[in-house]
């Protein structure tokens, strides 16, 4: 056996069993509904909160991996990815949305990330922007568009690390009182970027509304299991594969 081929040290597959481009998502739970839209979709690493499918999409190889929540965890999941050889991911997971208007459900599709994540701070200068690759952004916009989605979201991400406040100021209210155009809230697309980017791989996410931080009635009732996220959720899923499989 060639060593170079040895199962990735946490994913536990095999670079062999890799596609080139890959689709990261939060919870295995959600890795296992993406893998029902892959022709041949076959379980290749299953360790802890990784869970890593590969089939055919359309005719393209495509891969699927679960990161779990958090910055430090996912970072492993992205840098052992590329490692085994994917060139080009996209996030796909919730947000709560931080531009008035945006709708539980709506999509918004990440064109930066603010890296308040804790981790990618450890991986490069913060002087070091975190900016998604411009083709799988235009190749988000056209496959949200070709599936009807007409105008998706589109702005910076604030990647926080904590999920639950503190005693500390919440980098969250501190982003939301200043007054800029941010269009999103989640934990994980910073240090995506970061990696890809120290590695030289490309990347970009999509992201489905959960809640509107803007709206006191939606932080009230916080709950993200609601029809219309899962509805929106799984949507995003076929468009995050779309993109992912006409990428150049």
């Amino acid at each position: 056996m060639n060593a170079k081929d040895n199962p990735l040290p946490i994913l536990k597959a095999r670079p062999s069993e890799l596609a080139t481009a890959a689709l990261v998502v939060g919870e295995p739970a959600r890795a296992l509904v993406a893998a029902e839209y892959l022709d041949n979709a076959r379980e290749v690493g299953n360790y802890r909160e990784y869970l890593t499918l590969t089939g055919e999409y359309n005719g393209v190889p495509l891969t699927i991996s679960s990161h779990g929540v958090g910055a430090g965890g996912a970072s492993i999941c992205f840098e052992e990815l590329i490692r085994g050889g994917v060139k080009t991911l996209i996030r796909a997971g919730t947000c709560g949305a931080m531009r008035k208007g945006i709708k539980d459900g709506d999509f918004i599709i990440g064109t930066g990330a603010i890296r308040e994540d804790g981790v990618s701070e450890k991986l490069l200068p913060m002087t070091f922007p975190a900016i998604a690759d411009r083709q799988v952004v235009q190749a988000l916009v056209a496959a949200a568009k070709a599936c009807g989605r007409a105008a998706p979201h589109e702005g910076i991400v604030l990647s926080n690390g904590p999920f639950y406040e503190g005693m500390l100021p919440s980098a969250t209210n501190s982003w939301l009182k200043s007054g800029l155009d941010l269009a999103a809230v989640e934990m994980e697309f910073a240090v995506l970027l970061i990696v890809a980017s120290m590695r030289g791989a490309r990347a970009g996410g999509l992201f489905t509304s959960d809640g509107n931080m803007t709206d006191d009635s939606d932080l009230e009732v916080y709950d993200p299991h609601r029809t219309v996220v899962k509805e929106g959720t799984k949507q995003m899923i076929q468009v995050a594969l779309d993109a992912l499989a006409k990428l150049p």
